[in-house]
């Protein structure tokens, strides 16, 4: 089994567990999350392997992490996630990607995030639940990161956070590649 395939596994597993211990219905699922119902009916047969904006989306709704929607296996108090088992989620043909690192609930979701940007490629994100922070750094290049519309400069070094329940672009306007880490603390769902 490939990679990808056990992915999808531990995602249909795991959609299918958090719905059910949430109490929700798959009509309700699709609401919250802004996703269609056939949607979810492939995610948790594991026939289809949805968009990074769709397994976002499905998180939040479940106010859960990618992390736990992706791990079938609640490991010790200490996880250790070795370099190799990094899951990229998200890559363009120039070289562009995000590699989830970590994550925990804690009281709701919380990831870390490392990601390379190349020259003139971004990446949009729909606005996440109220209560979301995001906090940047920068290691190298800069990054213009965009927040309801307002631009705002992060070179290689600084760092940022903000309030994520707004619509968000990350993009490198620059010449050299953009290296940053990311962490997202989502609101637990009460």
């Amino acid at each position: 089994m490939s990679d990808l395939d056990l992915l999808t596994q531990s995602l249909a597993r795991n959609v299918k567990r958090w719905r059910t211990e949430r109490g929700f219905t798959l009509e309700t699922l699709a609401a919250r999350a802004g996703v269609s119902r056939g949607m979810l009916i492939q995610i948790e047969q594991a026939r289809t392997n949805p968009s990074l904006g769709t397994v976002v989306k499905i998180g939040d709704a479940l106010g859960i992490s990618i992390t736990t929607l992706l791990d079938y296996e609640q490991g010790p108090t200490v996880r250790i996630v070795p370099a190799e088992q990094a899951v990229r989620l998200w890559h363009t043909d120039a070289g562009s990607f995000n590699r989830l690192l970590a994550g925990a609930e804690a009281p709701g979701p919380l990831e870390m995030w490392d990601w390379l940007l190349m020259p003139g490629e971004g990446s949009p994100s729909d606005p996440h639940p109220v209560g979301t922070v995001e906090l940047i750094h920068v290691t190298r290049g800069e990054l213009t990161l965009t927040v309801d519309g307002s631009d705002h400069v992060v070179p290689a070094g600084a760092s940022a956070s903000f309030e994520a329940n707004t619509p968000h672009t990350y993009a490198n306007r620059g010449d050299d590649p953009l290296e940053m880490i990311m962490a997202v603390s989502v609101p637990g769902v009460h």
